[in-house]
């Protein structure tokens, strides 16, 4: 009887100081939701895990990433051939990429807004200034108001390379610090347009988007973006130093798994599996 004792003392004893294993992630502001609800399910069912998610921007995680003070950097742009350098000058590799989620680019705009699409070349001439009255487009003759986001922003990279196509944003321009500050600032001006992730869709109303005045417009949900007929989305990527092992390896692959892929499909984004 005594040795039971002893035993399920130990047990104890030991169950609570068990060596506790810290992932950390860092970088798009885009994924923060998505990577949270990924750790917090995660950790639910392995308690001797902890995964600390932080947010910044894609630039920021991939800083972190090549000055070694993050294991995971999410970001939703893909890396730079640059940055690529730095990473192989510091540690000899130039980073293994796994893309995660696929998002379409959404445009907001004020839910009391009466326009509801359009093309890719309006929302370019929009966001160079080149469009400055919602009238001119199907709107109330009022100014245009633009939301757009800091440059270490993978949204802003990606947004500026594939809808501005490298051209530059109008000085107008506010930049928000986060996708949620965008959203929030078009749910309360009614002339105002921003962009950011899909799913960051509450208060705001989407615009549908088509290629040009022939095509038929799409919103950007879950179907339109994984068949491709929504014009402007891109892949969510995790980035690390070098090929996963051990711990990090089985998170990764659960988040690649029928139940992390439902976890992305939950959040708002379209699984790549």
């Amino acid at each position: 009887m005594k040795t039971v004792i002893i035993i399920i003392m130990m047990a104890l004893t030991f169950g609570f100081m068990m060596p506790t294993e810290t992932i950390t992630m860092k970088g798009s502001d885009t994924m923060v939701i998505l990577a949270q609800r990924w750790a917090e399910v995660y950790m639910s069912k392995n308690k001797n895990f902890t995964i600390q998610v932080t947010g910044g921007g894609s630039g920021t995680g991939i800083s972190a990433l090549i000055n070694g003070t993050t294991d995971i950097c999410n970001s939703s742009r893909p890396m730079k051939r640059a940055e690529m350098d730095k990473l192989k000058q510091r540690y000899n590799t130039l980073g293994v990429e796994i893309k995660v989620a696929i998002d379409g680019l959404a445009l907001y705009v004020n839910e009391t807004n009466p326009v509801s699409e359009l093309t890719l070349d309006q929302v370019k001439r929009i966001y160079q200034g080149k469009i400055t009255n919602w009238k001119d487009i199907g709107g109330a003759d009022s100014k245009i108001i633009l939301y757009s986001r800091e440059n270490n922003s993978g949204t802003y990279v990606y947004f500026k390379d594939n809808v501005l196509e490298g051209e530059d944003f109008s000085p107008s321009a506010q930049n928000m610090p986060g996708t949620a500050a965008v959203v929030n600032a078009v749910s309360k001006d009614k002339n105002s347009i921003g962009y950011g992730g899909e799913a960051y869709g509450k208060g705001i109303k989407f615009i549908k988007i088509k290629k040009d005045e022939k095509s038929p417009a799409y919103i950007p949900s879950a179907e339109y973006v994984k068949s491709g007929d929504y014009p402007i989305s891109r892949y969510l990527y995790l980035y690390l130093r070098s090929k996963p092992t051990g711990e990090i390896k089985k998170f990764i692959d659960w988040m690649l798994s029928k139940e992390g892929q439902e976890i992305v499909t939950k959040v708002g984004y379209s699984p790549v599996k």
